[in-house]
Order: structure tokens, then sequence, then C-alpha cells
């Protein structure tokens, strides 16, 4: 019999699933088509094993990876990374960047830490998926895109200014901790003079 398994070309987004307690199979299926690298905290690694999927990264401390060796065998090929809870996330952005990554999903936090992501954004590509919200930075300060009619949530520095046209109109507004916004079908333009996170609803 021979094996075969895809050959990981770091293309594709890594998935760094870092909890899981309110996480559903259906939020993390899509990003999992085209066989991207798992790396999965300790924390989160009962769930996501139960969902059956391929994971190449555990994140955890050394009892775990002393008391756990049969994950080497059963998840072949696996590897072990020494983290912990406080530190899952930097852990696994120094391996993906070591690794020459170039773009990450981060599963399982919240969008409020985007703005402490701000050093390793030069440096990865960084989506964040927190709950049925993918959060993307806009690093160049302009965006346009077309929605569906619906909402979207602005996140960024509070009170940078941010200037919105669509079929609405134009309306200049500040930042605040949850700016929720509105948006009719057809092309939303976003300016703002430093980088923010553009929040949209994948699942509902």
């Amino acid at each position: 019999m021979s094996s075969h398994h895809f050959v990981k070309d770091k293309q594709e987004p890594a998935i760094l699933i870092l909890d899981a307690d309110h996480l559903r199979f259906d939020q993390v299926s899509p990003l999992l088509e085209w066989v991207p690298t798992v790396l999965v905290s300790e924390k989160a690694l009962e769930q996501v094993l139960s969902w059956g999927i391929k994971i190449d990264v555990i994140l955890a401390s050394t009892t775990f990876q002393q008391e756990n060796q049969q994950l080497l065998e059963e998840q072949y090929p696996l590897k072990f990374i020494t983290g912990s809870d406080a530190d899952d996330l930097q852990t696994g952005l120094d391996y993906l960047l070591s690794t020459d990554h170039k773009a990450v999903h981060l599963v399982g936090i919240s969008h409020l830490k985007a703005l402490d992501l701000y050093n390793q954004l030069e440096q990865i590509n960084l989506t964040i998926i927190d709950g049925d919200w993918k959060y993307y930075p806009v690093k160049s300060g302009v965006f346009k895109k077309w929605f569906a009619e619906g909402n979207i949530h602005i996140h960024g520095k509070e009170g940078m200014p941010v200037e919105i046209k669509n079929e609405n109109g134009e309306l200049i507004l500040p930042i605040t901790y949850a700016t929720m916004l509105e948006v009719p079908e057809g092309t939303t333009e976003i300016k703002a003079p430093g980088i923010f996170w553009l929040g949209e609803q994948v699942c509902s």
C-alpha cells in the first residue's frame, strides 16, 4: 500500500486555532479547502480532534507533550511546540514566520486583540475569525468593495476618523469601541489615515 499526502507549499494561509469553546466546525471548514498547515493550542485540541481534521502542529506544555506522545503517531507527521496559554498566539506566529508562511487565519481569538498585532502585520498577512465574523486589516488606509446589504464592523484606533462613501452618500465618523455600519447593496469605499480592520459576517 502506498500513502499519499499533499505537499504543503505554504501559499495557502495557515490556520492557528487558539480556542474552540464557542467554535463550530462549519466556521472552520471553508478554511481547510486547500489543505493548509493547521496549528492548534492545547486548550482547543480536544474539540478540534473531534472534527477529525489533520493537525500539523500542537502548541502545548511539556507535561502535555510527555503524556500524549501517541498523538505523534495518530496525527503523523505532527510537531509539538512548547507554549503556554499566555503566549500561544506569539509562539504560533513565530513558528509560522520561521517556516516562511505568508499568511494565517487566527481562529478563536477576540477581534479586540487585533490592535495588538500591528507589528506582526509587516511580517505576515493576518485574518481573524471571531465567532461568525471575519476581520482583515486594511493597511493602505483605503478600501473598496461590493457588499450585499447588511452590517460591517470597522475596528481601529479609538477616535481615528473614517470616511465612508456609498449609495447612501458620504459620511465621516470617528472610530469608537464598536463601530457598526449598515451598508446598502453595492460598492462601499472606506478611507482612514491609518491601519484599520474590517469585519464581515461570514456565518449567521
